[in-house]
């Protein structure tokens, strides 16, 4: 199923709808705010005393809600989980930083969010907590270089879902997030019957029904699954733009969609030698190398600045992939020949990494093409190289120092190919939460 969400969201002057479907969502979710009581510091800060429990009972519903939700349409097959923003993980950093929040919340009874809402309705309590976030940004940017090192780098894990952390099925976590959700529902109530003195009696009985659609959702999600990656690969479609030249007309452009195996099939996504080495000049691109060969092999000889993720741990670095590089990465898979690039395209395509390509031909391919005039590459052709292994003999492992792994620009300036790479740029990362 295609849906023209991407599109229709993307700001542009020639969609000046999605400026109002923001301004909504924006006042909605405001309206929210207030509507529960959350522009309102005593309210907020009663849950640090076990009396009014409201703050936990609404962000928790709000993220079961939205979880049980987002699960149930990547197991449809409608969202692609690989292709969501999730919040890398620095764990040290994170601590302390979700302390010193904690102490904020409970001392001023707002989180940053909150005292927006409540500045917006006057109250001048949520404008003197919205003007301390103000001085406490200000002061975080003018010491942050003190402690750069640290905030960047002290607990950091990266892309993690609860799914790879205990290993188990998405559908699984979503359950058991929501029984661990309902039973946190109950154990306010009874805290709040405790401290607070509420009478139970008189809360409405809908929150019974909700709470048991809520646990038949999360079933559901359970049998639902999710797409296996061959399923997703099978899934893939791609579109290209294809220009014909005529003779004394205008060029006819075609937009083609394709299946996986077709790109294949087509060598679409195969690029040569002279294409790989001038994308690494190319301003308009951040050219990635991924050589999937083994360690020992890439020690022997590799291009010059690839990096080395062998093929049995490629699917490791797949969240690193997906969210850290720049959007106007091309990502260029290599092995000897093709066998382990093919393998590793199918992977990185089918986990929605965009812009990956296949050197064609592999590393020997490259050591054909740049390696006949390479005085420091004495080396012999290996008789009866099997698939994917390297078709020449080394004689020591010099790795990247051969001058042929980076080849000359200006002797190499008029090389010629049909150029493969077609940049498709992904959306920018964007980070959410209370703040």
């Amino acid at each position: 199923m295609n849906f023209p969400l991407p599109e229709f969201i993307t700001v542009s002057a020639a969609n000046p709808w999605t400026y109002v479907v923001f301004a909504v969502i924006g006042f909605a979710f405001g309206y929210t705010l207030e509507m529960s009581g959350f522009g309102d510091s005593r309210k907020l800060a009663a849950q640090f005393y076990f009396t009014e429990m409201t703050v936990l009972k609404v962000m928790f519903t709000a993220i079961v809600t939205a979880m049980v939700l987002l699960f149930g349409a990547v197991g449809l097959g409608i969202l692609n989980f690989n292709q969501v923003w999730v919040n890398p993980t620095y764990l040290s950093s994170g601590i302390l930083g979700g302390l010193i929040m904690g102490v904020g919340f409970i001392i001023g009874g707002f989180c940053p969010t909150t005292s927006l809402a409540s500045a917006s309705t006057g109250k001048i309590d949520g404008m003197l907590f919205m003007l301390g976030g103000f001085v406490g940004a200000y002061l975080f940017g003018e010491t942050e270089r003190f402690f750069t090192n640290w905030w960047n780098n002290a607990g950091y894990y990266g892309r993690v879902t609860l799914d790879q952390v205990f290993n188990l099925p998405l559908g699984v976590i979503v359950l058991l997030v929501v029984l661990m959700a309902l039973f946190m529902f109950w154990g306010a109530e009874q805290l709040e019957r405790i401290f607070g003195k509420k009478d139970l009696s008189k809360e409405p009985k809908i929150r019974v029904a909700g709470a048991g659609v809520l646990f038949a959702a999360a079933v559901v999600v359970v049998l639902i699954g999710s797409p296996s990656l061959e399923q997703k690969y099978n899934n893939l479609t791609f579109t290209r733009t294809e220009t014909i030249e005529q003779l004394n007309a205008d060029p006819i452009v075609n937009t083609i969609t394709y299946t996986a195996d077709q790109m294949l099939e087509n060598r679409l996504v195969f690029i040569t030698p002279a294409e790989a080495f001038k994308a690494k000049y190319d301003q308009g691109i951040n050219p990635v190398y991924l050589d999937v060969r083994s360690e020992a092999d890439y020690n022997l000889y590799h291009i010059e600045g690839a990096v080395n993720v062998p093929s049995e741990r490629l699917e490791e670095v797949i969240p690193v992939l997906l969210s850290e590089p720049p959007a106007n990465t091309v990502f260029m898979v290599m092995s000897n020949d093709e066998t382990a690039a093919v393998a590793a395209w199918k992977l990185l395509s089918a986990s929605s990494v965009p812009n990956v390509y296949i050197l064609e031909g592999g590393v020997n391919n490259w050591i054909a093409f740049f390696g006949q005039d390479d005085p420091t590459l004495a080396v012999q052709p290996k008789p009866e190289a099997g698939d994917d292994e390297l078709g020449y003999i080394f004689p020591v492992a010099l790795g990247s120092q051969y001058e042929s792994c980076s080849p000359n620009p200006i002797e190499y300036e008029d090389l010629e190919f049909v150029a493969k790479i077609k940049l498709q740029l992904k959306r920018d990362k964007s980070g959410g939460g209370c703040g």
